[in-house]
């Protein structure tokens, strides 16, 4: 079965695919066009995100997985970069322990996906039973400065005067679509944690220094747990490092997949 994606394509050159967050990329966030300038951009909306359609069969993360496996073995170049973020950054590391063989480079910014306390720790911040203005604190580092056209990190914490009806109901199904795949457990899966080692290819975790989502402690762990993964941290943003200090983020991309091209 093949799934026609909503997808934005921004540049030319090596294949650069990023998976969103709780939100499909939207076309004036402020790092794409930068970041195009070294590769093409390829950014889809995940089925039931956007415009994008929800299979009636898909319900787990792993249906993602194999989903995007597919997109990677079908992009024409053998040296592919995938990033992730925040949620997508969960995605991507799924994706990457499966080996896609053309995939050479792993980028992670803020990603959730594994538990890293004990039972009764809160690692990440809870997406459903939070209140907005509390998730949006704790998702950036300056709440009033978010780039126009960023809905912050759901339905409760997005919707403003602002909005068209479109807009609404976008934001909607992506909420609904991100409860399919990560309300039980929250916002990780108790699997992905010991399969970290099978990543093969040479990663960068990047982190803001003020994300409230998931610490920069919880990104050291997981970068920790990624064999020879570099980590760092981009000062004056939350857990949208891309959108809240884009030349910072697209610098240390930029850095990292002009070296460690696969062998």
């Amino acid at each position: 079965m093949r799934i026609e994606l909503e997808t934005l394509r921004r540049g030319s050159g090596r294949p650069i695919l990023v998976l969103h967050g709780v939100n499909p990329v939207s076309p004036s966030a402020p790092f794409l066009d930068p970041l195009s300038k070294h590769g093409e951009v390829i950014a889809p909306s995940h089925p039931g995100f956007g415009a994008s359609p929800m299979p009636a069969d898909f319900e787990t993360i792993y249906d993602l997985v194999n989903l995007y496996q597919d997109v990677i073995d079908d992009l024409p170049d053998n040296d592919v970069t995938l990033i992730g973020l925040g949620f997508g950054g969960w995605l991507a590391a799924e994706v990457a322990i499966t080996r896609p063989a053309k995939l050479s480079r792993l980028v992670l910014a803020d990603p959730v996906g594994i538990k890293i306390g004990g039972r009764e720790d809160r690692d990440i911040a809870h997406f459903f039973n939070s209140h907005p203005a509390e998730l949006t604190k704790r998702a950036w580092h300056d709440p009033s400065k978010r780039p126009p056209g960023c809905y912050g990190l759901g339905w409760q914490a997005g919707i403003d005067d602002t909005m068209t009806d479109a807009e609404m109901v976008s934001l909607a199904r992506n909420w609904d679509s991100l409860c399919l795949y990560s309300w039980t457990p929250h916002m990780y899966n108790p699997r992905l944690k010991p399969w970290l080692r099978r990543i093969a290819v040479p990663t960068l975790v990047l982190w803001g220094e003020s994300d409230g989502i998931v610490t920069p402690d919880y990104g050291r762990a997981y970068a920790g747990l990624i064999p020879g993964a570099q980590f760092e941290t981009i000062p004056a943003a939350g857990h949208h490092p891309e959108l809240e200090q884009p030349a910072a983020f697209v610098d240390r991309v930029v850095r990292f997949i002009g070296t460690g091209a696969k062998s």
